[in-house]
């Protein structure tokens, strides 16, 4: 089940599974209006879950105010139930990217020696990064290169930009 959402960064599309959430999708930049036939069509073809929608179950509402208290700045820490599909390895880098706190930002090199290995590691943990499936509430996009830049990130680099700056504005 689903259910979707305007943000500031683009409408979000939140995938639940049984009882807890597995997905926060992004909608394409230049993409069909969301719902629409073409967009339907788009997310089949990516392998993405389209199930049925539902905007008033408890765990999508749930999301939906978390994520609306996120983006108004009231809210630091994500209290949802989440089940990211990956590998183990995956699971750790997603589980670690939770301990990076509202309004921070940390290195690829950095969460690879959280994680027990050497900053030569980076490159895998930017590849795991990549593969989160539940971006903003598992919040990769605080992680940056080695000196400071903003890398790739699944949802573009302006909406990481726009992400970053909105927690680091609303700390002051």
């Amino acid at each position: 089940m689903w259910t979707q959402m305007d943000s500031p960064v683009g409408v979000l599309r939140i995938v639940a599974h049984r009882d807890a959430i597995t997905a926060v999708e992004f909608a394409p930049e230049a993409d069909a209006r969301p719902g629409s036939s073409q967009a339907r069509a788009a997310a089949v073809a990516s392998g993405r879950p389209v199930g049925d929608r539902d905007d008033s179950h408890p765990l999508l509402v749930e999301a939906v105010r978390q994520l609306t208290a996120y983006f108004a700045g009231d809210l630091k820490h994500f209290d949802l139930p989440v089940d990211p599909q990956g590998t183990p390895f995956q699971r750790r880098v997603w589980d670690q990217l939770r301990e990076i706190g509202y309004g921070e930002t940390a290195t690829y090199g950095q969460v690879a020696r959280l994680l027990g290995m050497t900053a030569a590691a980076s490159r895998a943990v930017g590849l795991a990064n990549g593969r989160n499936p539940i971006p903003i509430v598992i919040p990769c996009h605080r992680v940056v290169g080695a000196d400071g830049t903003l890398t790739g990130y699944a949802g573009g680099v302006r909406r990481k930009q726009l992400l970053l700056d909105m927690e680091q504005g609303a700390l002051f």
